[in-house]
């Protein structure tokens, strides 16, 4: 089996390219630039010329805008890449007649959830660009499953975190800040609460959902076990790092940030459907990107 894996220079495709050669799948990655295959998702002739005269079984599309603040700033290019860029993708399956097409939408499509866990069920409430274009790309994998039959699985994704993270994130700031003694931020006293997993478990889940059928059709919320507050992963952190850095609680940054954020998945869905199982604890998690930070210093 072979899988084509957009935006693949990102954090999550590095670590899922990864790990899909680790388990003996082959990948055909692809992004802007840095790859053998690179070019445009919104280039026609890139997608169904040079990307369709590949030979691949499956696609796991990971290319987006990500950065929140741009999307804002530019909701067109946000759209273009976000939307469009998929309908590109879904196309170019659908020609190749590929077994599965995952498609990476986003926890932001539930914006701040009124309850806790998060399941599939409950109701998308965006708010900035990027949530709606996440909205919009869902759409679209569902119509295409629905009257063309395209094998299509979404995933729904809380934090992720590990190598080749970019550093405004927040577990690398926190990883760079402990490993120096410098002190760490907590804006809102770090009450704010998610759910954080290393890239290599969502690789996991992307490879069950190509190798199950039950996956078809499915939309599958994914984050770690339990829930985290943004204190919690500081505190986690600089243990593990024996850092002596101060945690110093601050007031939230505005008046929208006053009310502490509190969104985590239950992934029941992906347990029973697809017998999922964490590669990595988030102690196991930490401890590998910790290690690839030192190694980057």
């Amino acid at each position: 089996m072979k899988v084509l894996v957009t935006g693949a220079s990102g954090m999550v495709g590095r670590n899922l390219v990864g790990y899909f050669n680790e388990k003996g799948v082959g990948t055909i990655p692809t992004d802007l630039s840095g790859w053998e295959v690179s070019g445009d998702l919104l280039d026609d002739r890139f997608v169904f010329s040079t990307l369709a005269s590949q030979d691949f079984d499956a696609i796991v599309h990971l290319a987006a805008i990500t950065e929140i603040r741009k999307t804002i700033e530019d909701p067109g290019l946000c759209f273009r890449v976000n939307c469009v860029g998929t309908l590109n993708m879904l196309e170019l399956a659908k020609r190749k007649g590929v077994r599965r097409i995952v498609v990476a939408s986003s926890a932001n499509v539930f914006g701040a959830p009124k309850t806790n866990p998060v399941t599939e069920e409950s109701p998308f409430d965006p708010r900035v660009p990027y949530d709606y274009s996440k909205v919009v790309s869902e759409n679209m994998a569902m119509a295409f499953h629905k009257s063309a039959g395209l094998p299509i699985s979404i995933t729904r994704s809380w934090l992720l975190f590990g190598e080749y993270d970019q550093p405004t994130r927040a577990t690398i700031r926190f990883i760079r800040a402990c490993l120096r003694d410098e002190p760490l931020a907590l804006y809102n006293g770090g009450k704010d609460t998610t759910s954080p997993s290393h890239a290599v478990n969502f690789a996991k889940l992307a490879l069950s959902i190509i190798n199950n059928e039950r996956a078809v059709g499915e939309a599958f919320n994914f984050g770690g076990v339990g829930a985290v507050s943004i204190r919690e992963l500081a505190e986690t952190v600089k243990r593990l790092t024996g850092s002596k850095s101060e945690l110093r609680l601050l007031p939230p940054r505005s008046e929208l940030e006053k009310e502490p954020q509190i969104s985590y998945p239950s992934i029941k869905k992906a347990q029973t459907l697809l017998g999922y199982s964490h590669e990595l604890t988030l102690e196991q998690g930490l401890r590998r990107t910790i290690d690839w930070v030192k190694m980057q210093a």
